[in-house]
């Protein structure tokens, strides 16, 4: 039998089975797999393992005969001991031989690694890995700006390019050397480059004590189809809800406060304001109230006169939103408040959908 267009030929010239295999074989690639595991804290699982001084996700190449899927189920066995089901992705990386330093005799042709998405586990499933003797040391949970520390470099970018196309939800991403072929906004900005500020404080959904001083006043501002207005710093990629410090001509109005910072760091207009709680800060003894409200338009992206900066805004469901932050336990507790009170807005809850950037003037 013969084949036609071979992958450097014109169409139409004839190669026999034996020929065209052999080209293809030449042309062979690494294939392997990872899995991209995070807590409900948003931190990244990593293995340290006995035979390579960097950290590295779950994974590895994959068998002969078996898929990039199968590759990776089997890998979560072996190496954490968990058996379960690998059915979504999250990239696809051509690493090539320049992308991964590797010793001559190796001769490494490229690789196309797949990386998974291994779920948001609780305690009960971070309890349950059982490391494999021999090669898995341990197994930890680091915060998404480490892993450039704790991984190769290769490694880390990868990572987090795969961490934000989850975040992002528009679908698996394709990266060259870790890096996406096609950026989304949270690409071009960096997010989750640098630390989350830590904000781990108890949430009280009740109105602030008397003698209890504002410090704070952030608010979820919604828009129409139910996702929140969310701001990155474009020189660190850190992202926040607009809001900020009262002024003293607020007069200890945090709502004046919250109106007069959307205004200021997104352009943004607020509508039906409510009152969800405050989160209360043990070593400073203060208050950061949170509100929530409607977005009904937004001017042209202003320039913050507090930083200087001109902040990304871009449109997030809530539960993206606290994937971008590392607000501990009470940030379910504020979400939510942040949802009933999106409910009395009569605001429609959002379906995950891809991450908007709005980088002009908005009406709703």
């Amino acid at each position: 039998m013969t084949t036609t267009s071979a992958p450097d030929e014109h169409p139409g010239v004839a190669m026999r089975d034996e020929a065209y295999g052999a080209l293809r074989a030449s042309h062979a690639l690494w294939a392997g797999t990872s899995i991209l595991i995070t807590n409900q804290r948003g931190q990244v699982l990593l293995q340290r393992v006995t035979y390579r001084p960097a950290r590295l996700l779950s994974g590895g190449a994959v068998d002969k005969g078996e898929s990039p899927a199968q590759g990776a189920a089997r890998e979560l066995e072996e190496e954490l001991g968990v058996t379960a089901a690998v059915t979504q992705g999250l990239a696809v990386d051509w690493v090539s031989p320049a992308g991964r330093p590797t010793p001559p005799a190796m001769k490494f042709p490229g690789e196309l690694l797949h990386v998974f998405d291994g779920g948001v586990w609780d305690e009960d499933q971070i309890a349950a890995i059982r490391p494999r003797p021999g090669e898995i040391e341990t197994v930890e949970f680091a915060e998404p700006a480490d892993l450039p520390a704790l991984m190769s470099p290769g490694d880390a970018r990868r990572a987090l390019s795969a961490l934000r196309a989850r975040i992002a939800g528009a679908g698996p991403v394709f990266l060259e050397d870790g890096l996406p072929i096609a950026p989304t906004v949270l690409d071009r900005v960096g997010v989750l480059r640098t630390a989350r500020a830590r904000h781990h404080f108890p949430f009280h959904p009740r109105p602030v004590p008397d003698g209890l001083t504002v410090r704070q006043s952030w608010a979820w501002c919604f828009a129409p189809d139910g996702r929140v207005l969310v701001l990155l710093e474009p020189d660190t990629g850190t992202a926040c809800l607009p809001g900020g410090t009262p002024e003293p001509e607020e007069h200890a109005n945090p709502v004046a406060t919250a109106v007069r910072e959307a205004r200021e760091e997104a352009a943004a207009e607020l509508a039906g304001i409510q009152y969800l709680g405050y989160l209360s800060d043990p070593e400073t003894p203060c208050a950061r109230v949170r509100y929530a409200a409607a977005l009904t338009n937004l001017g042209p992206s202003p320039v913050d006169p507090a930083t200087g900066r001109t902040y990304i805004r871009i449109l997030a469901t809530p539960e993206q939103a606290l994937e971008l932050f590392d607000w501990g336990p009470s940030a379910t507790e504020q979400l939510q408040a942040a949802h009933q009170a999106r409910a009395l807005l009569g605001i429609p809850r959002s379906a995950r959908q891809p991450v908007t950037e709005l980088p002009g003037p908005t009406s709703w």
